[in-house]
């Protein structure tokens, strides 16, 4: 048995793989190179809060994490998405079922610096362990 196409279904995948010929480099995912990991406290400025999980808050720790970003291409990388795995010091899991940490606005080529600001739930004990962190991002803008 044949199923016909509709004819605008046909025109809609056209249009689509035209695109996607057209502008390859706005799709295409930049890895970028995460290094030199640490944190500290946040200032007192911003350093109060809480974790809301499940309509419950809990008190917070406020830390800001930075490190080196390396962009290999020639290219500025837009919107890169930060994954990493943070423990306590009891190797639990901070982020419970989340690896994406954050994002980087810009990464210009080359070694940049970076930081993000994390909310840890206070009752998880410190030292905290950073493993696994990396980056990818767009050439081109896609958030506005």
């Amino acid at each position: 048995m044949k199923f016909p196409i509709p004819k605008l279904t046909l025109i809609c995948s056209l249009i689509l793989v035209l695109f996607l010929l057209i502008t390859p480099n706005a799709f295409a995912l930049t890895q970028i190179r995460l290094f030199d990991i640490s944190y500290s406290e946040c200032p007192e400025a911003i350093g109060k809060g809480a974790v809301t999980s499940g309509g419950t808050t809990m008190a917070a720790n406020c830390f800001i994490v930075t490190g080196k970003a390396e962009n290999a291409t020639n290219k500025t990388v837009y919107d890169a998405d930060v994954f990493g795995r943070i423990y306590d010091a009891n190797n639990n899991p901070v982020m419970q079922n989340r690896t994406r940490i954050g994002s980087i606005a810009e990464v210009p080529p080359g070694v940049s610096d970076f930081s993000m600001r994390i909310s840890v739930a206070a009752n998880q004990p410190l030292p905290l362990q950073l493993k696994q962190f990396k980056a990818a991002g767009f050439s081109a803008q896609v958030r506005r």
